[in-house]
């Protein structure tokens, strides 16, 4: 009698797709019977919890890549539990002779990874790993003098300058027949049994008609760009009244489009010269790749302050009454309440506004960065490992390559350059619906239907943290 046939297992993580799917496509390759899996592992050490969007936005994508497998002749299979037990069992349910993963930056992932791969050589079972979900990783992109960057334009130079860009690999149409061993196909855990998604209440709506989770929603996010706003990007970016910029974020961040199936389009779409406005957007996926780097040499970023020298600064002490105020938008200035409306709306909020919002939290408030970015973990569809701590980092003043400490976004000066007719605001903010002009940016020069009055005053807020400032740099 023949041995039975050995198969292989494919663990999906973030890289939520099948184009340009590199482990999926050597497992493709190989045509063995195929197990695809999503872990929801919440229990390996050091592995952050998602938050309240996340979690949303994760059960959609994991619906629409199960419909996606299935179509292609494979099936997804959900596991809860810690992914190196889950793994094992797996492995051993599946007789599976190869495991395939694209490979994770943030210590607590790479542990994990880690081990397990030491775990399958051991155990008769070839290991593989593969870049897909950032151009350039980490340890590859280096200083003269050997070590990390810690500025990003350097950085940025140095990445575009080591080498060629990958093409992206195309979608197979059809994938290796699910492995069914003797006792038939594994079984998998229900998605709605994970409770991934609100109830009581459910607060998705706003979500819900925001935005279409998946790699069909994200191919025609990227589509639609490339079709008009990324030929004006460095002005749309800033206009948040407009619809200025890529809305991708999410949708790399859960790995549905990979950042070189996007470089090829923009590579496809202007064959010769890379416009202005072009090259600007290309520097903001240079920015997400230097986050990630910064991660990987800095493994604590969300916990800790990049520039030590802040482990000094004193924080103020924020009241429980004050902080909601920020969180439900309620600090009586239209520029930050409209921002933190549409977050907790939408589950995102347009980049200038995020800077606006944090710099309000961090320096008019005078709050520790960390409370902020535990909020927006909580509260943005996109938030990620990397490049929630290290904006947050960036407003503060503590990370790498910062915004000064002493550069305070002032809302209202802000919502006037960016949001002149106040159409950013009048779409989140009910109660300034009925004014114009000066009036909208400054409410409290007017009557209003119920708009708080500002919770603090902008000139001696902004005077207190540069004091604070100084006492730090005085030491």
């Amino acid at each position: 009698m023949a041995p039975p046939t050995k198969t292989s297992l494919v663990w999906l993580r973030d890289d939520l797709r099948l184009d340009d799917n590199p482990a999926l496509a050597e497992a493709a390759a190989l045509g063995l019977p195929l197990t695809v899996v999503y872990i929801l592992d919440e229990e390996s050490e050091g592995i952050r919890p998602l938050g309240g969007a996340t979690r949303w936005w994760l059960h959609h994508s994991l619906a629409a890549l199960g419909a996606s497998l299935e179509a292609r002749g494979s099936r997804l299979l959900l596991r809860r539990g810690p992914a190196d037990v889950v793994i094992a069992e797996l492995a051993a349910e599946t007789d599976a002779g190869h495991l395939f993963w694209n490979r994770r930056y943030g210590l607590p992932e790479r542990t994990v990874d880690a081990a397990i791969k030491n775990w399958a050589l051991g155990n008769g079972i070839e290991a593989s790993s593969f870049q897909a979900n950032l151009l350039f990783e980490p340890w590859t992109i280096r200083t003269g003098a050997g070590g990390p960057y810690k500025v990003y334009s350097p950085f940025w130079r140095a990445c575009l300058a080591s080498g060629e860009i990958r093409k992206p690999l195309d979608t197979s149409s059809t994938l290796p027949r699910p492995a069914a061993p003797q006792r038939g196909l594994p079984a998998s855990d229900a998605l709605s049994s994970w409770k991934l998604l609100p109830s009581s209440p459910d607060w998705s709506g706003g979500l819900a008609a925001t935005w279409e989770p998946g790699e069909e929603g994200a191919l025609r996010r990227l589509e639609d760009f490339m079709d008009g706003p990324i030929e004006d990007y460095a002005t749309g970016r800033n206009t948040p009244g407009t619809e200025g910029t890529s809305r991708l974020s999410p949708h790399l961040r859960f790995g549905e489009v990979s950042p070189f199936r996007v470089w090829q389009e923009i590579r496809r779409r202007f064959p010769r010269k890379v416009p202005a406005d072009v090259g600007t957007f290309r520097s903001e996926l240079g920015w997400r790749e230097f986050n990630w780097h910064l991660l990987y040499h800095n493994p604590d970023l969300a916990t800790r302050n990049f520039r030590s020298a802040f482990d000094n600064f004193q924080w103020g002490s924020l009241s429980a009454k004050e902080l909601a105020a920020w969180q439900q938008g309620k600090t009586g200035y239209p520029l930050v309440d409209a921002g933190m409306r549409q977050l907790w709306q939408t589950g995102w909020m347009h980049n200038r506004v995020r800077m606006a919002a944090a710099s309000f939290l961090v320096k008019n408030l005078l709050t520790d960065w960390r409370v902020g970015e535990e909020w927006f973990w909580d509260t943005l569809v996109d938030a990620d490992g990397a490049n929630n701590p290290a904006n947050w980092q960036w407003v503060a003043g503590s990370g790498a390559d910062a915004s000064p400490y002493y550069r305070i976004f002032n809302p209202v000066t802000q919502s006037r350059k960016f949001d002149a007719d106040g159409s950013y605001l009048r779409a989140f903010i009910p109660e300034l619906k009925g004014l114009s002009g000066k009036d909208i940016h400054e409410p409290w020069t007017a009557e209003t239907d119920g708009y708080p009055r500002p919770l603090v005053e902008l000139a001696g807020s902004r005077e207190r943290a540069l004091a604070a400032y100084q006492k730090l740099k005085d030491g």
